[in-house]
């Protein structure tokens, strides 16, 4: 997917293992299927997940989820990864890199319905709501810190790109009225930052945890709104503003929908050729944001 990514398989996950926690060393050793793009995960034995950046840019993230992701998970409704361990380089491999607790579930996919779409959009307003509560003192920003308005140009770049691939005037119509909505004026809360499929897990059409917090940090809090675009359908879309309340306005909610529309656009633009379930998910996003196509289940890979 990336010039520039490591070449990583079970077997140097083996040997990294051995080496560094032998106590472990006896136990199997499984790529997990997974559209994920910045990391390669690997089950370990039944209890546990190895996850190695496949990035340089990724490699900071290692260190921010070992600290903040224990301080965090009990203020939340659902399990979060709990860090284990942090491995460093070594067998060639050049990064540090994790051991966490295995959570079970599904990772839902784009345009399947789930067996309870508005309980479940209810428990994702809840996760939404209780992480924004978390104090933030000396919280990181978030990958997605800076104002909507930064990626203006960007974006608009993209969706030239894309043009015949997507109804580009009607695109930049939303996206226009999503940079007319009034910015953020408080402090940056607690976000996770990318509240889509391959992140979040599902136990009979429930949320049952959220996972991959690489992320995180202080942000506009209507960059997790989008999980209304990417995870849900309109008929829970609705459930899930109104279970948020009140703190959600309209500026909120179009400025939810403009992260929505860029983060889409741009994985839509990149991924095209390399992964096709994660350019099928932003092809669905775009559909729910300008009303075109609906989008239609490409399948996908359990999740962990």
């Amino acid at each position: 997917m990336h010039a520039d990514e490591v070449d990583i398989d079970e077997a140097l996950v083996r040997r990294l293992v051995e080496e560094q926690f032998p106590g472990w060393g006896g136990l199997s050793v499984e790529r997990v299927g997974s559209a994920g793009t910045s990391n390669a995960m690997f089950r370990l034995g039944a209890d546990m997940v190895v996850r190695l950046p496949r990035l340089p840019g990724s490699v900071e993230d290692v260190e921010r989820e070992h600290r903040w992701l224990r301080a965090l998970a009990d203020a939340l409704p659902v399990p979060v990864p709990a860090p284990l361990a942090m491995g460093g380089p070594g067998e060639g491999y050049p990064y540090p890199w994790s051991v966490f607790r295995w959570l079970g579930g599904e990772t839902p996919v784009a345009g399947r319905p789930l067996a309870e779409p508005e309980l479940f959009a209810k428990d994702m307003a809840e996760f939404i709501t209780s992480l924004r509560a978390v104090d933030a003192t000396g919280a990181p920003a978030a990958y997605r810190s800076d104002p909507l308005a930064s990626r203006d140009a960007s974006t608009r770049e993209v969706i030239s790109g894309l043009r015949g691939v997507v109804d580009a005037d009607t695109v930049t119509e939303v996206w226009d009225a999503a940079l007319r909505a009034t910015p953020w004026q408080g402090p940056g809360v607690w976000v996770h930052g990318d509240l889509q499929p391959g992140n979040v897990l599902v136990h009979e059409g429930r949320l049952s945890a959220v996972i991959d917090f690489e992320c995180m940090g202080t942000a506009d809090p209507a960059v997790d709104l989008i999980a209304a675009w990417y995870l849900m359908d309109d008929e829970a879309r609705p459930v899930f503003r109104a279970a948020l309340g009140p703190a959600v306005d309209d500026s909120m909610w179009e400025r939810g929908r403009g992260w929505a529309l860029t983060i889409a656009l741009t994985e839509l633009s990149y991924y095209r050729e390399t992964n096709p379930v994660m350019a099928g998910t932003a092809r669905c996003v775009i559909g729910r944001l300008t009303g075109g196509d609906r989008c239609s289940p490409a399948g996908g890979p359990r999740g962990l």
